[in-house]
């Protein structure tokens, strides 16, 4: 059975019910999962999961969340390399340019990623939440 883990930041909570509901959908399908935020985990300690749920809200000017989500990515872009990669995170603002210049960098390091990104327009409602349910099922079938 490979190993999964839902890893996320969260500044309103938005993030963190998405992660929530892709671990539900993970543990669901029968994987070991786990669910850590980005700060209470090293980029190394990541790498040594089969399967990866990354989560962050667009920030800024649509970038990933600088302070700790950043450099946390940052470290682990060079390790995702073959690894099984499902993309989530909230926004308030813009078109997505965030989330899709983040699947370009994971593509680029090797990372298999698991179909489309998911985002989702300020608070996750129920039909968002099943969406990530059904995000963490999907990334099991990898």
């Amino acid at each position: 059975m490979s190993k999964s883990a839902v890893i996320y930041w969260s500044g309103t909570g938005n993030t963190e019910a998405m992660a929530q509901a892709v671990l539900d959908g993970l543990n669901g399908a029968g994987e070991d999962a786990a669910l850590f935020s980005a700060d209470s985990v090293r980029a190394a300690d990541a790498a040594q999961y089969d399967k990866l749920a990354l989560g962050c809200p667009a920030m800024g000017a649509e970038v990933l969340e600088e302070s700790v989500f950043e450099p946390f990515f940052t470290e682990l872009e060079p390790l995702l390399s073959g690894k099984k990669v499902a993309l989530f995170g909230s926004y308030g603002w813009g078109d997505g340019q965030w989330m899709r210049d983040w699947q370009d960098r994971c593509a680029a390091a090797g990372a298999v990623l698991c179909g489309e990104d998911l985002t989702v327009n300020e608070a996750p409602d129920d039909i968002a939440l099943a969406e990530c349910t059904a995000l963490g099922k999907a990334l099991s079938l990898l």
